[in-house]
Parts: structure tokens; sequence; C-alpha cells
């Protein structure tokens, strides 16, 4: 690497990894820095917390998909804080680098809004480690119940509740769906599996608000047919170990369950205040900062913030969502940019314009809903291009193969073989208090179990 001009990417997502592969036949010195040593497939982070796929087949190390490129180094680190004046970007660990370019892509987090202390007991969905908790928890309420005979405390341990009726929750709650009522319906002597209350919530009107109405509607139904109970203009009030409290219609109402997962809302990370507090640049109401045209931050034409974090209007007005594809279009626009001034060309790009290919959830084995340049698909053919577009943007070949091998099977048995219990090795439930002194759990005949 012997170019002058220095390229920093702080973040390995969607918007940073496609900047730094956009940058590979660049006479640039390419650094990227990320907290994790791989990148995250997010939008199939929902198939790890439900045992259809595991960690390594939605996760690719960063080195290895950048090992190739002779001008890009991989640094594990954290962005603490950035010199924009002396152009360096300062690590958590002391560390800093200095930049002639600087990509900042750190994502989001989940929002609690304001109530942080939920996130103890409603784990939300943004990373490999959230997902294998949700999993833990999800399998682990079966396991719970097939023990205990109190009917009051086996209903709470059978119910599941997911905050949040956008594509993640829609997809976790089908998935969950299936699991209850496919997946697991052999492998109980005690319970029944499909009895397994799945309840869907969210403040807004309806379920997927981003969808046009008619596909949120039939997202409805399938998920109505896999058991699936959905309370709209419902809000949480308070979330604590043994379930939560929603107010809606004017009445406030507890709900017991000791699995609640967090899919509403993203909050952007601690370090994003910084940034805009070193720039001086304006944030909206959700903390991402506001952008120019061209992605970079007002009065820094070499700072670039993309992805989640990055503010900035569509075409229609209204602020770019926070989508991979989003993200990815923005990082290969940046490229080009920082591309043209290394090879001398001072003519500047046009501005940044999102080209929408469309939104798409899934809801179970061939079924899904999809908004393709205007085109409402449902049912299996949506399912099919949701499958086909999720493969191929896994940025592993091996990952793609694994994938759509996996997908196969599952679709023609409903097996999920990534159903797995992994954590810390004590139990979160002390069965003493609930078995001892009481009856042991009806046991039911093998013939009937396999009914």
């Amino acid at each position: 690497m012997t170019s002058a001009r220095k390229v920093v990417i702080v973040g390995g997502g969607f918007a940073g990894l496609s900047a730094a592969r956009a940058l590979r036949s660049t006479p640039v010195d390419v650094t990227v820095v990320d907290r994790r040593n791989y990148h995250l497939f997010q939008p199939l982070l929902y198939q790890v917390a439900t045992g259809s796929l595991s960690d390594g087949e939605v996760a690719a190390p960063l080195r290895g998909v950048l090992g190739r490129q002779r001008n890009t180094r991989v640094l594990l680190g954290e962005m603490l804080d950035i010199d924009p004046k002396g152009k360096r970007v300062l690590l958590a660990d002391g560390a800093s680098l200095d930049y002639d370019a600087l990509i900042i892509a750190v994502g989001s987090q989940t929002s609690y809004f304001g109530h942080d202390a939920w996130k103890e007991w409603a784990p939300g969905l943004k990373s490999i480690d959230e997902g294998v908790n949700v999993r833990h928890k999800i399998l682990y309420a079966f396991e719970v119940a097939e023990r205990i005979s109190d009917p009051g405390q086996r209903r709470a341990w059978l119910t599941f509740i997911i905050v949040g009726a956008g594509p993640t929750g829609v997809e976790l709650a089908g998935a969950i769906g299936e699991i209850a009522r496919q997946t697991l319906r052999h492998d109980f002597r005690s319970i029944h599996p499909n009895e397994a209350r799945i309840l869907l919530l969210d403040g807004l009107p309806r379920a997927l608000m981003a969808f046009p109405e008619d596909l949120a509607q039939k997202a409805q139904r399938s998920l109505e047919r896999l058991g699936v109970e959905i309370q709209t203009g419902t809000m949480v009030k308070d979330v604590d170990r043994d379930g939560l409290t929603v107010e809606g219609g004017g009445h406030s109402n507890r709900i017991e369950a000791h699995t609640v997962i967090w899919a509403g809302g993203v909050t952007m990370p601690p370090v994003a205040k910084t940034i805009a507090t070193r720039t001086q640049a304006h944030t909206d109401k959700a903390g991402r900062i506001k952008v120019n045209t061209d992605l970079t931050v007002p009065g820094y034409s070499d700072i670039y913030v993309t992805g989640d974090l990055a503010s900035l209007a569509g075409a229609d007005g209204t602020p770019l969502p926070g989508v991979a594809q989003v993200a990815m279009q923005q990082g290969a626009y940046v490229a080009k940019a920082i591309s043209r001034t290394a090879r001398g060309d001072e003519r500047r790009l046009p501005p940044f314009v999102y080209f929408d290919k469309g939104t798409m959830a899934v809801i179970g084995r061939g079924s899904a809903v999809a908004n393709l340049f205007g085109l409402h698909v449902s049912g299996l053919p949506a399912w099919l291009v949701w499958a086909f577009i999720h493969v191929l943007y896994l940025v592993q070949f091996e990952s793609r193969v694994i994938v759509f091998i996996k997908w196969a099977i599952q679709a023609l048995t409903f097996n999920r073989s990534a159903r797995l219990i992994t954590g810390a090795a004590e139990t979160d439930f002390d069965f003493s208090q609930a078995v001892n002194g009481a009856p042991e759990p009806e046991v039911r005949p093998a013939a009937e179990a396999r009914r």
C-alpha cells in the first residue's frame, strides 16, 4: 500500500463493507475499523433467533471478505472520538488513525424510548449475541413449561410477546408460530406446543405501516393462521421479569409472560452525539446526523456519514429508511466520490438518489409480502423473491449454499437444525419451587404426542 491518500471506514456493516469493496481498485489505502470482527447480514438475524440458521451462516469475518484486497486492512476497534480539524479518528483503546477521507457507518442500536432498564427483560435483535439470547429464551420457555404443572405458570411460560410490528417483528412472530405449531409438535410429552400464545404488539394503527395497506392485511391474515394475535394501538408502559403492562383504548392491562422480545424502534449509538458535537452538525429527533446531498457533513467535505446514522430526505421529502439497500447504495456512492478525487477528477458527483427496489417481509413457509417497484406480490411468489434476494446478498458463497440447502430442507420438513440452548450454564428458573410438593405434569402417551 503506497498511496498517500488514506481512507478510514468506521463500521463493517452494509454501508461500510459496500464502500470498502467498491474501493478495491482505487489508488488509496483503506482501513476498515469495527468493534466486531465480522459483517452481520442483519435481515436474517431473526432466523438465528428462531433456530433456522446458525450465527456463522448470517455473518462473515471481515478479514475473510476483504483479505484479497491489497489496498485494504481490517482493524478490531471501536470509535470513541473524532478530531475533524486534525483529521484523526480516536479509538477506545487509545490508538488514533489519520485520514484524508472518513466514512462513518456505525449503524444503530435498539431504542427502548428512554426505558433502558427494560433491556434486561426484553432483548432486542441487532447483534449476534442478542440473536443467540433470544433463541435461548424462546426454546428455554418450552423446556420450563414441560416440567411445571401449575396452569398459571405454564401459561406464562408459553406466552411469547413481540413488541414492534415492523418487518422484524412480523418475521419473528411468524417464525415462533411455526416453531410452536410445526417444528416442536412431536417433541414434548407434558405440553402441547401449539397452545403457545404469541402476541404481536405495536402502538401504530396497523402492522407493517411502511407497506401498502393491502399487503399489510394479507400479512396479518397469514400471521393469524399461525395463531399470532395482533394488538395495534397498544403502548408498553412497563416490562419486568414476569411480563409487561400495556395501555390501549384508554385501558391498562397486565400480561404475564416470561418471553418478551423488543423489535420496536432504533436509536443512534453514543458516538453519534460525539460526532455531531465535534463537527457542529445538526441532528434529527432520532439523533441521526443531517448530511448534505452528497452525504458529507456540512462544513467537512472529507467526512461522509452513511447508513442508519445519516439523515437525508428522499424524493418524497421523507427521511430515507434505515434499511440495508439504502446503506449499500450510499456506501457505493461515497466510494465513487472518493475514487474520483483520488484519480484527480475534480467533477462532483450529482446528489445521492436512492433507488427503491421495494420492501419485503416473510411470514412463514411459502408466505411473504413484497412491494416490488410498485407491484404488490404475496404468498409463494413473494417468498421465492425474498429467498432469492436474501441468498444473493449474503457476502460469502459458502453461506449462500448452506442457507439455500437449509431453507430447502425446512420447507419440506419444518425442521430447524439450530435449536440449541446456549449461553450461561445456570438456569433461568428454580424448578424446585414449581415441582417439589406439586403433582407431576401429566405425560401424554407417545401415540397422542405424535398426533
